[in-house]
């Protein structure tokens, strides 16, 4: 599966391209801004780019108005078909947020129900009942998104609802010649309905990738055969971040242990979870690291550990946000164009390094060195084996451990690292030692 090797990109295009919070109605190319930064995307070293949610919808993307129509805040069918076109070209897959556990108020069949009630045939589309009313004077009770009654719950367990949500698949792989889809809330779906979009997009396009949104659990009920094939981590996200504004590797580590261990009943081994340190739901790294120092420390454990990294745009260089009760615009900017910095330079040489390893998209997890500050963890395929190292205190740190091997190549800088008297790690220092050279 391509993705497994890939380092993702996400966008939110609402804000991201500057649209009106709300839909105006009006219809301009706002789109073609994704094709303008696909050299960045490529120079950051990320060949997928993972969109949140592109169709017409009421306001913020995930309330949907219609599935085969591209918002017109944004532009139009032709414009993003365009987009695509351009970031293919570049040796960028696309993959799109499939919003489909619920809808906005405006989707279409929603709207007809309102209009006829029970004569509708779109009635048994959604969780209705006619003896209730709703907090907008519908006439009738229906069930919403975790409280959210802007967002209306798709009744997943109706064969026609399924149909028409597959054949929107359908069309935008034909359209737009997608890659893959993020299901929003996939905690939420129904293992029918999942099961089902497995089996259909597998007859689809080879290698249709399909990531789930999911917060906390066992990931094992949503990934696996016959299911998805990836899902976000939240786990480590927070261990990533939590860990070092508390001088406390032992969270992360642990985590991963966890995971991805090498005892018999760690949890994950074998799949490719989607990793990030932020997204367009939570607060930037910037903006939740207590120590500026490590923000590349992060990224260096982000794309060492197991799974699929992802990065968010803007935070690349930097870019700050914090989540503010009741509004994520903070978290979903319009930037110009896009910056470079050292930072820049770092994750770039981060992310070809994860792209080019064998043992850091596939290898096993093995810990070596923990400390509060300081951790040196293994990862080892059969053909590969790489230490990443990582010294998050403000003091030079000497690790000593048996490496297996007496030198080793640094992944970042290409420089030599000898083993021999022990290894000095510099401090707020990532290195990705190669061994067996």
């Amino acid at each position: 599966m391509w993705a497994e090797k890939s380092v993702f990109y996400q966008i939110y295009p609402l804000g991201f391209c500057g649209a009106p919070r709300d839909n105006d109605g009006v219809q301009v190319n706002r789109i073609g801004k994704i094709s303008l930064w696909a050299d960045h995307i490529r120079r950051l070293g990320a060949d997928a780019v993972y969109l949140s949610p592109i169709f017409e919808s009421d306001r913020h993307g995930y309330d949907t108005r219609d599935y085969r129509k591209i918002d017109c805040r944004l532009g139009s069918n032709e414009d993003f078909a365009g987009a695509c076109r351009t970031l293919h070209q570049a040796g960028i897959r696309v993959v799109l947020d499939g919003v489909f556990n619920h809808v906005g108020r405006g989707f279409w069949a929603f709207r007809d129900v309102q209009e006829k009630k029970w004569d509708s045939p779109y009635k048994d589309w959604f969780h209705i009942s006619f003896d209730g009313n709703s907090a907008f004077n519908d006439g009738f009770w229906y069930e919403g998104w975790e409280g959210h009654y802007e967002l209306v719950k798709l009744n997943l367990r109706n064969p026609a609802v399924v149909d028409y949500l597959l054949d929107c698949v359908r069309f935008w792989v034909e359209q737009f010649d997608i890659d893959g889809l993020r299901l929003d809330v996939a905690y939420c779906l129904e293992p029918d309905f999942i099961a089902a979009l497995r089996r259909f997009c597998d007859s689809l396009k080879p290698e249709f990738f399909l990531v789930g949104e999911t917060l906390h659990g066992d990931y094992n009920r949503w990934v696996g055969e016959g299911k998805l094939h990836s899902c976000t981590n939240y786990e480590c996200y927070k261990g990533l971040y939590s860990s070092l504004n508390s001088m406390n590797l032992f969270e992360i580590v642990h985590s991963l242990k966890r995971q991805f261990g090498p005892e018999p009943w760690t949890l994950y081994k074998g799949k490719h979870l989607l990793c990030f340190v932020d997204n367009h739901d939570v607060t930037r790294a910037a903006s939740i690291l207590q120590n500026s120092a490590h923000l590349p420390l992060i990224y260096g454990l982000l794309f060492g550990m197991p799974g699929i990294p992802c990065l968010y745009y803007g935070s690349e260089w930097g870019a700050e946000g914090r989540k503010e009760p009741g509004s994520d615009d903070a978290l979903r900017p319009a930037f110009d164009r896009p910056e470079w910095n050292g930072l820049t330079d770092r994750i770039a040489a981060m992310a070809r390094a994860h792209r080019e390893s064998g043992a850091l998209c596939f290898g096993d997890f093995k810990e070596l060195v923990l400390t509060n500050h300081q951790t040196v963890f293994q990862r080892q395929t059969e053909g590969e084996r790489v230490l990443v190292a990582v010294n998050a205190a403000g003091e030079p740190y000497t690790a000593h451990f048996d490496a297996g091997c007496g030198r080793a190549v640094d992944l970042l800088t290409g420089a030599d690292h000898d083993f021999g008297g022990g290894s000095q790690l510099p401090p707020y220092s990532v290195a990705f030692w190669k061994c067996e050279r």
